[in-house]
């Protein structure tokens, strides 16, 4: 009978076949997984809050989303849309046109999210015929060359990949935690209008509503609005990255809806179908019907075991509410992290901020500080794999713990992983 490798033994397997610089976050081997729990190749039982990066807000192995799945494969697994359609990825693309917070919207879907957000651009171009692009610094829009280039933060992401594409620009975040107003941001906006790119000359400005990798610092409404009047001034598209705030995870199907705007693109992938690959943009039907015949596609773009998996995640997110479920959840882990924060015995930590079940909090030097301290996060999160809980750092600063429970996490399960937590973090540092 054969003996079952260890995690230790499975790494260094790993560290001989695969690039160094595709790195994971914990040193665990996953052998299986069900809803918010996992288990590792020698049976230890992790709480997972990380969701896959916010793909699984329906639980791992969800049961119906493994039918649907299973129930595609039967059929068939695959025909590249662009030379035998089928009607799932039709009706799917009418539901998302139906869910988003845009009139008269088109779907184009694709594989991964850095496709997406490559094609919205494409469209961008093509419907505006102008060259330049606008993001924001901390956001994160992918890892090709064009994406990279879009993503305002350099380590790991863009150091020594360069050059990159031409006619990007970054302005600032706000982020009035670290001083960054709203005010700084339109002000650096119209110092780029004046000294570096012609607005007339600018396609699309692009962001997060809540930024993911960047921190999950969350755009403020009158930002939002007054952003989306600017581009109407200038005839700019406004594009949504809903990578990682899509599917319920901010209390909203759309991160978008909070905001009583309508942008003219929005990026979809993640969550979209709970773990399988599949992503899209949603868009205004005139800019999206730019592209001529031919020149929007992909071999596995739409997939159709990833269009199955995604009605069911649909079709789970409204029969078992899964947006009021993200309000609870985001509450409850709030309330939990403010409590933690007033012990004496723990690592200062510093802002508490959720939009939804999408929470984050940042390490500090001293109680009542904002100086970031990124040193004390490796530790934590060493700590609390220790003990049996998944967790990830983001942010600019490095300093930040995001939570991305699955949305189907029980409130035992989630209470369990904040007792970890909070063990985890006493007499850290």
């Amino acid at each position: 009978m054969k003996t079952k490798m260890t995690n230790a033994e499975l790494i260094t397997r790993r560290e001989n076949a695969i690039p160094r610089g595709l790195a994971s976050a914990t040193s665990v081997i996953v052998e299986r997984a069900e809803n918010a729990e996992v288990w590792d190749v020698e049976g230890n039982r992790y709480i997972d809050f990380a969701a896959g990066i916010a793909v699984v807000n329906t639980g791992h192995c969800n049961p119906k989303v493994s039918a649907a799945v299973k129930q595609q494969l039967d059929k068939f697994s695959h025909t590249a849309f662009q030379v035998l359609a089928y009607e799932s990825y039709i009706a799917l693309a009418e539901r998302l046109n139906a869910m988003a917070p845009i009139k008269n919207a088109k779907t184009l879907l694709m594989t991964t999210g850095a496709e997406a957000v490559e094609n919205a651009i494409k469209i961008a171009r093509h419907y505006t015929k102008r060259p330049a692009v606008i993001s924001f610094t901390g956001g994160f829009h992918g890892r090709s060359l064009l994406t990279m280039g879009l993503t305002g933060k350099i380590v790991p992401y863009k150091a020594g990949f360069g050059p990159f594409p031409a006619d990007i620009y970054h302005v600032p975040f706000p982020i009035v935690h670290h001083g960054i107003t709203e005010e700084d941001s339109f002000t650096a906006l119209e110092r780029l209008f004046k000294g570096d790119v012609d607005p007339a000359t600018v396609a699309a400005i692009i962001l997060e509503p809540v930024q993911g990798e960047g921190g999950f610092y969350i755009a403020p409404q009158s930002f939002m609005k007054r952003l989306r009047q600017l581009c109407d001034d200038h005839g700019i598209l406004m594009i949504c990255d809903e990578i990682q705030t899509g599917f319920a995870r901010t209390g909203r199907v759309f991160a978008t809806e909070h905001y009583d705007i309508e942008p003219d693109m929005i990026t979809v992938a993640k969550a979209l179908a709970g773990g399988y690959p599949l992503s899209g943009v949603i868009g205004k039907q005139a800019i999206m019907d730019s592209p001529t015949p031919g020149g929007l596609g992909g071999t596995y773009g739409g997939s159709p075991i990833g269009c199955a998996a995604a009605h069911a995640v649909l079709d789970i997110i409204e029969s078992d509410d899964l947006c009021a479920r993200s309000v609870e959840i985001g509450d409850r882990l709030r309330q939990r992290l403010e409590k933690i924060r007033d012990r004496n015995d723990t690592a200062p930590i510093g802002d508490i901020r959720n939009l939804g079940a999408m929470v984050a909090f940042e390490l500090v030097k001293q109680r009542g500080g904002h100086e970031p301290a990124p040193e004390l996060i490796g530790e934590l999160i060493s700590r609390a794999q220790d003990k049996g809980l998944v967790i990830l750092s983001c942010g600019i600063y490095g300093n930040t713990i995001r939570i991305l429970t699955p949305l189907t996490i029980s409130n035992e399960t989630l209470d369990e992983g904040m007792d970890i937590l909070e063990k985890s973090l006493v007499n850290l540092g």
